[in-house]
């Protein structure tokens, strides 16, 4: 196991404020880890904005509690991992994981097929009402 070099989260209602907040996070992660190259950073932060993006547009609430949004990120020696959870929120699909782009026309269905673009590897749990995806990327 490595050592986490640096560490950021927030967690809050499911809404564009929790976007900019996690950006912000970002941003205060790469200025604490500033030796994580120029594309690993971009590729990594633009794949977290799409899971937290995906959840804020998206999620349903499974009961009356609103949707929460958690994220989790740290920088490892040579590793970057972001846990992304929806709480209170209804299961996203039923079926597997399947990253396929829509139709050319079609106006959405293209984030998780980008977010697995621009990670090592992506995957996802649920459990007592919490889907979280779980991103790394290899630097």
């Amino acid at each position: 196991m490595t050592e986490v070099i640096a560490h950021r989260g927030f967690h809050g209602p499911s809404n564009d404020e929790a976007i900019e907040a996690i950006h912000n996070e970002l941003d205060a992660l790469w200025h604490d880890a500033s030796f994580v190259p120029d594309m690993d950073r971009m590729t990594f932060a633009t794949a977290v904005i799409e899971a937290a993006a995906n959840i804020v547009q998206h999620a349903l609430p499974v009961a009356e509690k609103p949707v929460e949004i958690d994220v989790d990120i740290s920088v490892r020696t040579s590793r970057l991992v972001a846990r992304v959870s929806a709480f209170n929120a209804r299961e996203p699909f039923a079926g597997d994981m399947q990253a396929s782009m829509p139709d050319e026309d079609a106006e959405s269905g293209r984030g998780l097929a980008l977010i697995e673009a621009l990670v090592t590897t992506v995957t996802f749990e649920r459990q007592d009402g919490t889907n979280t995806w779980i991103l790394t990327r290899n630097t």
